[in-house]
């Protein structure tokens, strides 16, 4: 079994200690994989991306766990078996930061998966009947994205709530009476055949192979949007030469170049 050193661990103080287990060759925390786990669409997609074209050159031995929902990746971080992982926005992170009391630190933006509105049987907003039912994400931040994207396009009214997010008690006009359902993010796709209109993740939405540029009624704005997605790591492990190395391949012109060419919209660069 390998022993896992501190990412910042001095090389003088590592070559010293191996020097004195009779160690012959100078081992550090770079010469580890760099445990990484995200969502597969398109967090992994842009982080094997990375591995099969970037990762060599730059010396960096990537190693990429997939998570199909948005709580385990944080609890594998916080207990040491991932080095970081990439698939979530800074206020959804603000969240969980808050309920579990994690010690977190989010790096700079990557990437903008905007919401969309989506009906298996609509073809416009307008046509929403009265008492329709809308499913949207269950998680604070989602449900929070969800509910302004529907106040957006003049489906509700909310009320001011300052700094917190809104919540379905938030909901003070609500001229069509919609019926809103909460849903597990990862199976609001399945819901769509049981709603009128769901509120979908981008990724998610590509997963069910939805294109959000053609398929969608309405989607969240790109520019100025809060919920970029972004690598995140335990605080003290930014300055890790693994986590640094990740960082430059992840806002490279490379990677900008991938995504505008594989999602057509849906997955859009914030760099």
């Amino acid at each position: 079994m390998r022993t896992r050193f501190p990412a910042l661990l001095a090389a003088s103080a590592m070559t010293a200690l191996l020097a004195a287990c009779g160690g012959e060759a100078e081992l550090s925390a770079a010469d580890e994989p760099l445990r990484v786990g995200a969502s597969p669409v398109p967090h992994a997609e842009i982080l094997r991306y990375i591995d099969e074209n970037l990762a060599e050159d730059a010396g960096l031995d990537l190693e990429i766990v997939e998570f199909t929902d948005y709580v385990q990746p944080n609890v594998a971080l916080d207990d040491g078996s991932l080095d970081a992982n990439y698939f979530q926005t800074t206020p959804y992170l603000e969240e969980q930061e808050a309920s579990a009391g994690y010690d977190f630190e989010a790096l700079d933006p990557v990437h903008i998966e905007p919401l969309g509105i989506y009906s298996s049987t609509l073809t416009d907003l307008a046509d929403l009947p009265d008492g329709a039912t809308v499913a949207i994400p269950n998680d604070p931040t989602n449900a929070a994205r969800a509910l302004r994207l529907l106040e957006a396009n003049g489906l509700i009214t909310l009320a001011d709530t300052g700094d917190a997010a809104p919540t379905s008690l938030d909901i003070e006009g609500n001229p069509k009476n919609l019926e809103i359902s909460e849903v597990e993010a990862a199976q609001v796709p399945r819901s769509l055949a049981d709603v009128d209109i769901a509120v979908i993740n981008g990724n998610y939405a590509i997963e069910a192979d939805l294109v959000p540029a053609e398929d969608a009624l309405a989607l969240e704005e790109g520019e100025g949007n809060p919920n970029a997605n972004l690598l995140v790591v335990r605080t003290g492990d930014e300055g890790d030469e693994r986590i640094q190395e990740l960082e430059g391949l992840l806002h490279s012109d490379e990677v900008r170049q991938f995504i505008e060419e594989n999602y057509e919209g849906a997955v859009l660069a914030a760099f």
